[in-house]
């Protein structure tokens, strides 16, 4: 399974960033595919994107809306919302296992020789504040001369957009460096962090500063596809626990927001307590490889 989804991961990615034409062009695609939303974090000004990221979208709604309704237009396009809304209550944060170019960029960092460290569990709220305030808040209320926000997240923090777009457009652009300022350095230091993380810790990004993977985990607990733990067969090993990118111990917690449904849990539970359910039918159930076991207490 984990080679499906390592090739459902590249698959993903050239769809996305299918225009290679971008070096003789010098800019980024504005064709017809542009007004489709990329289900991972992928760059709209990435030169070779295809389509736009949802939360950049979603800040620019967020940051014309109250000029566009005090001008009288209703319509202010919650396409975007709809559309993430739809992606997460299908798959929920399985888009982050199965189908976002960042995420995979740290599985393949995290892979490099090292020393290898964990996750302070906590850490994992702080893409909670970076959805309400950068996303959120910050586009709606901090407002311009002319009434407009700003897309925050993106303008200050993103690292994935530094490295889709800021990087390459000052290579296709040489006249766009005579703009950089403290912004941009500090955005580079903070992809320098989560690259030199992800050599040291499983997907960094994602577990502690994604807004995205925040807000496809809050329909982890509706979504149609999804991982089901069969009580009767676990045996509380903890097997799960040690080999899971994403900290979570499935035993435990099988609906936790955390879970990119990569399976990699199913794949070492020597009892198969954990299969694949779709619209609630489990469609991976298998005899049990042994004596069916007892359930057993985990110690703490």
């Amino acid at each position: 399974m984990d080679l499906v989804r390592k090739w459902v991961q590249a698959l993903v990615f050239l769809l996305t960033n299918g225009f290679w034409s971008f070096p003789v062009t010098r800019g980024i695609y504005q064709g017809p595919l542009k007004v489709l939303c990329s289900p991972g974090l992928n760059c709209y000004s990435c030169p070779a994107a295809t389509t736009y990221c949802p939360l950049g979208a979603l800040q620019q709604l967020l940051a014309g809306i109250r000029m566009a309704l005090e001008s009288g237009q209703l319509f202010v396009g919650f396409y975007v919302v709809g559309t993430m809304g739809v992606i997460g209550s299908f798959v929920g944060r399985m888009v982050c296992g199965w189908a976002c170019p960042f995420g995979l960029l740290q599985e393949l960092l995290f892979k490099i020789p090292s020393p290898k460290f964990n996750i302070w569990r906590h850490l994992r709220y702080i893409k909670y504040v970076l959805l309400v305030v950068m996303v959120i808040l910050l586009p709606l209320f901090a407002l311009d001369e002319y009434g407009l926000g700003a897309p925050s997240f993106c303008k200050y923090f993103c690292p994935a957009g530094t490295l889709e777009a800021g990087f390459p457009m000052l290579i296709l652009q040489p006249g766009l460096r005579a703009n950089l300022g403290l912004i941009f350095v500090i955005k580079v230091l903070f992809l320098i962090l989560f690259i030199v993380w992800s050599v040291l810790a499983s997907r960094p990004f994602c577990r502690t500063s994604c807004p995205l993977g925040a807000f496809y985990g809050l329909f982890n607990k509706i979504k149609l596809v999804r991982l089901r733990l069969d009580p009767v067969r676990c045996t509380n090993c903890a097997a799960c626990h040690d080999v899971c990118p994403m900290g979570v111990r499935f035993n435990e917690a099988p609906d936790d927001m955390e879970c990119i449904s990569c399976f990699a849990c199913s794949k070492v539970c020597a009892y198969n307590a954990i299969n694949i359910e779709i619209g609630g039918v489990e469609i991976t159930k298998q005899p049990t490889r042994g004596a069916t076991p007892k359930p057993q207490k985990i110690l703490p």
